[in-house]
């Protein structure tokens, strides 16, 4: 959330920022409740002090006396009339609070302005497009694809996007897998493994919730989400803490199965891969000092571009428009691959700085060494990758006259040093 202060003294500056981004938000509507929440709350303490008072009188009065028993009635009275306050600041407070969660974070002046994905602003673009296969195909049509990735099975135990790997395809997904989060280690970032059911106090401190509700999993008996990335848990690992500022900044990554209901998605081209109710994906979250997370965000997009480069695909990146960038982002960059045969970009990453938006949430901050007070860290996360569109890209860019695959070169100790996949 936004710096309850700077919103308050820098109204226009706020609208200016929000206005920027896809979210409809009134923040003359906040504005009015936070002055009627001030002041309900300043009714409430100065009527709960007056109730003080007035029962620290009753108690010293003779309990037969004439004026015990009015005094009485009188703190009935005020006690009735502290309680109808009570009740009213409450409700002020939920509305306050949902109104106040409803604000989006605001983007970084480096974001270029526009209204949709169609803004966005390509930056590089790293390998030959021209140089994949001549043989590519779009993965669901090589021949063998169903034998290898079973969709039909997994639509009859599930439902339609949580596909079953089967074979050397499933030890590929592995092999995918184990090389994301050796990369991520020999960065810098200490691996965790995460639950993958979270609560509604984690998700709201990411920014998920309320935001993204209608495309997450629930739980509803016990009130858990199942997560649509691993950057929820990882990032609420330290929520309510206070870190130390020496050791900022803090590099987790962790790889988990990622759920997501992708509501609304359909008219989009979601066959095979492209689209997933269920994936596994490795994640990359950095917690770090506010002078310094935008040179963390360089640093984090260079470690999964430098994955890409590794497995020799060609892909580019793009810096995300006011238009197209996420609830709680400052500033995204998006890491599409080039699927040589269905001849398009796929996202397989996005690496972002929320700035001190998803720590106040969470609470998450750190100690100055200068003063010894608190201030909240800036939070980055990143995709260092997500498994099925990298392997849509690897199918369709490395298949071969014979319906072989050639294995990335440095899959290959990963997979038992087979140079080809093949069914």
């Amino acid at each position: 959330m936004l710096d309850l202060k700077f919103l308050r003294e820098n109204v226009d500056s706020v609208k200016a920022g929000v206005a920027k981004k896809k979210f409809k938000v009134d923040i003359d509507v906040f504005l009015a409740l936070d002055g009627k929440r001030r002041q309900a709350i300043s009714d409430y303490e100065r009527l709960r002090a007056e109730q003080k008072q007035a029962s620290d009188k009753v108690a010293a009065l003779d309990k037969s006396s004439a004026e015990f028993a009015e005094n009485i009635k009188a703190l009935k009275q005020l006690s009735a009339k502290v309680r109808e306050l009570e009740l009213g600041v409450n409700g002020l407070e939920v509305a306050w609070n949902e109104a106040y969660l409803a604000i989006p974070n605001m983007p970084h002046e480096s974001v270029p302005i526009g209204k949709n994905e169609g803004d966005n602003v390509e930056l590089l673009i790293s390998g030959d497009t021209n140089s994949v296969s001549p043989h590519a195909v779009p993965h669901y049509h090589i021949p063998w694809f169903s034998q290898a990735i079973d969709f039909s099975r997994g639509a009859k135990v599930s439902g339609a996007g949580f596909p079953f790997y089967i074979g050397s395809m499933s030890r590929l997904v592995r092999a995918l897998v184990e090389f994301f989060l050796d990369e991520a280690r020999g960065n810098g970032y200490t691996e965790l493994s995460t639950p993958i059911l979270v609560n509604a106090a984690s998700a709201t401190a990411t920014g998920n919730l309320p935001d993204k509700e209608s495309q997450m999993y629930r739980d509803d008996q016990d009130g858990l989400y199942c997560i649509p990335t691993a950057e929820v848990p990882v990032t609420n690992f330290f929520r309510g803490e206070i870190l130390n500022e020496g050791d900022l900044p803090l590099c987790r990554c962790a790889y988990t199965p990622c759920f997501r209901r992708e509501a609304g998605s359909w008219g989009k081209d979601v066959r095979g891969l492209n689209r997933l109710h269920q994936f596994d994906k490795v994640e990359l979250v950095k917690w770090c000092h506010p002078d310094r997370s935008f040179e963390e965000l360089e640093k984090l997009r260079a470690d999964a571009e430098g994955i890409l480069k590794k497995l020799q695909l060609p892909y580019r990146v793009l810096l995300i428009c006011t238009g197209d960038i996420g609830f709680s982002h400052s500033k995204q960059y998006d890491l599409e691959v080039w699927a040589g045969g269905q001849k398009r970009w796929l996202e397989v990453s996005s690496c972002s700085n929320f700035t001190d938006f998803q720590a106040r949430r969470g609470d998450i901050k750190f100690r100055r060494k200068s003063d010894g007070k608190t201030q909240h860290v800036h939070t980055l996360n990143g995709s260092g990758l997500a498994v099925p569109r990298v392997l849509a890209a690897i199918l369709e860019n490395n298949l071969q006259g014979d319906g072989k695959v050639k294995i990335p070169e440095i899959l290959a100790p990963y997979m038992g040093g087979a140079a080809y996949l093949e069914f």
